[in-house]
Order: structure tokens, then C-alpha cells, then sequence
């Protein structure tokens, strides 16, 4: 069995020279480190914003920073973009001139607007992988750049959204496994069937990571970050919050999807199925024991972690027999996608149903989905809720300790907190409260103390 390491280094990781002198260290301390992934530069002290989104506003002819009420223009994006990469190739000493012939090339190309965004967003992804695999070489790392346009790293064609085609794992096995050195491989992005770069959601280099350790049967899929790890609720909300030595798939699935922004969640769904671990740490703190995720553990603790999503809007539908309706589910969620609705939960009972909806999606169009609602399924009842977030404790030792839903809910009424919404996931090892914004604060305060705090 293979004892090979991926590695992917996020943005943070990759920011400047000195953050790509210590991905060089890492995978120095550890030659079974042989797969390395690699994200855009992430934004340092030095710069306004990323190279992601200058990439993006290039693509849209400045469009995207004027929508976030920024005045950069087109032209100050490309200038911003090609001087980063510049920098980084002069304070690595590197020869990266054609490289940088190569980056202003591409961002004077001519691209189909539907396929646009993809080909500019990824171009911070494979020039950053391109200069880092220089850099290695230079350094006595013999590397070699493996690009999915090279290794046959198929995906769709949802441009913006792509999914990898099983076929590309099969060519992705042959093409590293006949590679000597460290593979160096950009993240992000992959190639249609006819030839097109598409990408995948933003942080989609974690996909990446995780797509390239299930091909290649990794023995570990190292994620590093900027951060320690995994931690029990945001420290930056909750200080003292500790890091989580261990969690399972299905556990760290709910966290990411109910608010933890670690990494991509879809990710883990092929090393689950290999049980490959993903050890998530930190770039900038090797001591630090990180988050270990695994298949199966014993759980010490009956919650290990408390998830927030913020802005959501609550729509609820009552119609007598909907939840009894074949279908019914399906054609309403149908008739949020056409709007481009992200939808979170939706619990159902024999005569309404429940959604979980992102609010920023509503805005627009609410007036347009509340006449189609009414028109195709003619409800007895039908109401929106804004402005309410979702706290969401998760662990697996839930399923054994009875009470934990009733301690939390007694946390917030020792704090005169209301709860909109209660639901429990079907697996016993979740459940959701839905409380106005303004209580979000104080109500994970409150049931931090209560559940995780020792």
C-alpha cells in the first residue's frame, strides 16, 4: 500500500515568497509529501485584495468589484495581478520571465463569456503552481508540474460549478504515478471534454486536494491553512474555543455544511470512501497537532462542535397532505433553483414543510417566487421569515446521551433568548435552532458554556 502524502496548500500558504519558503520546509520534513496542491496567492500586508477576485474583475470588465462598491478598474486588476506573481518570481530568484509572458498573454485573451470567468479565475491556481515548481527545482526539489489539462483532469462543463468525471481518476493514477519527483499541481480548476477550463466552486482547490488523494490512493490528505486546526465554534465570536483533535467524516460534513468554513466539504466525499484521513494544520505553526479527520472514533465528548450560519430566511408552505405528496418536495426545491435559491434544510410534516433559504438570493425576486408559489402549488398558507441564524451542535456521542437538545434549549432560556426553529437530523447527531440575528451572539455564548466548555 502507498504511503504517499497530498498536501494542499491554501491561499494563506502561498501568499508571498516567505509563505512558499515554508511549504518548501514542510514537504522537505517528509518525503512521502510527493503530491503537492496549491491555491492562488493568497492577499498579505501588502495587497488591497486578491488575486482571485482582481482575476474575476478582469473577466467582467470591472464589474466585480463594482458590485462590492470598489473602484478598481480592469486595468488596475491586471497591473495588480501580474505585479504579485512578478514579485514573487524576483524574491524567490527565480527565472520566471516567460511565465509572466505568458500570464499577460492570457489575460489579453479573448474568451467566450460563458466560458470567461472560469479560464481568468483560474490563472492565479496554475501561474502560482508554475512558479512554486521553479522554485522547488531551483532548491534541489526535483519537481515536475502536473496540470489537469495534462493529466487528464476531467470535469463538466457547469462552468463555475464543475464536478470531476470519473474518468479523470483513471487518468490521473496513470499520469503521477510515473512521476519521480514531487508533483506540483494546481488547484481549482479542470478541463471539459472539449477542451475548456472550468472551475469549481470558490475554495474548490480543497476538491482538488481531496480528487487527487482518492486517485492516487493516498495513505493522507494534508489540508494547511493559517489556522490550528478545526475548532469548536469560530474563535473569533468565542476566544477561547480549543481546537478539535479528532473528528469523523460525517461529522465535519455537518459542520461545513451547516456554517464551518474550513474547507470545500465536497472534498471528503471520495476519501471517505477510501477511508484516506485528512489532517487539516497549520502553515505557520508546526507544533500545533491540527484536526485529525477519520472514519470512525470513540467519542470523549458528546458535542464537539457548534456550527453558525448567519442571514438565512425561513419559508414556510402549508397545504393539507403536502408532506404526503409524491414529489411535492422535489417540485417546490425545483422551483427555488430555477431562481437560484441555495436552499439548507427543509424538515417536512404531513401537511406543510419548512426551507432554509439564503436571503441574499431573495433579493429581487420575492415578489416573482411568492405569485410562482401560489400559482403551482396553491397553499393554504404561505409566509416568509428573515434575518434568522442557525446554531448547529454536532457529535456523534449524541446519539448515547439523552438531554442534549434539552440543555441547550434551557442555555437560552436562562438568557431570555426565543427559538423560531427546532429540528433534529435524522442520524441523532445534530440539531437546528433558528433564532433572530440579533440573538445569535449570546445564544452560541450561551450554548458554548453549556455544551462544550470544560
Amino acid at each position: 500500500m502507498t504511503q504517499h502524502i497530498v498536501c494542499k496548500f491554501g491561499g494563506s500558504s502561498v501568499a508571498n515568497a516567505a509563505q512558499i519558503r515554508k511549504v518548501k520546509d514542510i514537504l522537505a520534513a517528509n518525503s512521502d509529501r510527493k503530491y503537492l496542491v496549491v491555491s492562488a496567492p493568497g492577499r498579505d500586508d501588502t495587497d488591497r485584495e486578491k488575486v482571485t477576485d482582481h482575476l474575476l474583475n478582469i473577466a467582467t470588465s470591472g464589474r466585480h468589484f463594482r458590485q462590492q462598491q470598489k473602484s478598481i478598474s480592469p486595468e488596475e486588476s491586471s497591473r495588480a495581478v501580474v505585479g504579485k506573481f512578478k514579485k514573487l518570481v524576483a524574491e524567490l530568484d527565480i527565472d520566471g520571465a516567460d511565465i509572466i509572458k505568458q500570464l499577460q498573454a492570457d489575460l489579453k485573451k479573448s474568451v467566450p463569456e460563458k466560458k470567461r470567468n472560469d479560464f481568468f479565475a483560474s490563472r492565479g491556481e496554475r501561474v502560482n503552481a508554475e512558479i512554486i515548481c521553479r522554485y522547488l527545482n531551483k532548491q534541489g526539489f526535483p519537481a515536475d508540474l502536473a496540470l489537469p489539462e495534462d493529466m487528464g483532469l476531467l470535469v463538466t462543463d457547469d462552468f463555475s460549478n464543475a464536478r470531476v468525471v470519473p474518468a479523470s481518476y483513471r487518468n490521473i493514477r496513470k499520469k503521477l504515478s510515473s512521476a519521480e519527483g514531487i508533483s506540483v499541481i494546481p488547484g481549482f480548476y479542470g478541463i471539459t471534454k472539449k477542451g475548456d477550463v472550468a472551475v469549481f466552486s470558490r475554495g474548490g482547490s480543497d476538491l482538488t486536494g481531496g480528487e487527487i488523494a482518492f486517485a492516487v490512493d493516498a495513505a493522507l490528505y494534508e489540508n494547511w491553512t493559517d489556522t490550528d486546526g478545526i475548532y469548536q465554534v469560530d474563535p473569533r465570536l468565542i476566544p477561547e474555543a480549543k481546537v478539535i483533535p479528532r473528528l469523523t467524516y460525517k461529522e465535519i460534513r455537518l459542520l461545513s455544511a451547516k456554517g464551518f468554513e474550513v474547507f470545500h466539504y465536497e472534498a471528503m466525499v471520495n476519501c471517505k470512501k477510501r477511508n484516506i484521513p485528512i489532517h487539516v494544520r497549520n502553515t505557520n505553526n508546526l507544533n500545533a497537532e491540527g484536526t485529525l479527520i477519520v472514519s470512525e472514533r470513540v467519542p470523549e465528548e458528546v458535542v464537539v462542535g457548534i456550527a453558525r450560519k448567519d442571514n438565512v430566511a425561513y419559508l414556510y408552505l402549508e397545504r393539507d397532505g403536502a408532506g404526503e405528496d409524491i414529489g411535492f418536495v422535489s417540485d417546490l426545491i425545483g422551483v427555488l433553483r430555477n431562481y437560484d435559491i441555495e436552499t439548507y434544510h427543509y424538515p417536512t410534516d404531513k401537511d406543510d414543510i419548512a426551507l432554509l433559504l439564503n436571503q441574499d438570493d431573495l433579493v429581487g425576486c420575492e415578489g416573482d417566487l411568492k405569485d410562482t408559489l401560489e400559482r403551482e402549488f396553491q397553499p393554504d398558507r404561505l409566509e416568509f421569515r428573515y434575518n434568522l441564524s442557525i446554531l448547529s451542535p454536532v457529535g456523534i456521542g449524541m446519539k448515547d446521551h439523552p438531554g442534549v437538545i434539552a440543555a441547550a434549549s434551557t442555555a437560552l432560556k436562562d438568557q431570555n433568548i426565543n427559538i423560531d426553529i427546532i429540528n433534529q437530523g435524522p442520524a441523532q447527531i445534530s440539531f437546528h435552532f433558528g433564532l433572530q440575528n440579533y440573538y445569535a451572539d449570546s445564544a452560541l455564548r450561551a450554548m458554548y458554556d453549556r455544551l462544550l466548555k470544560t
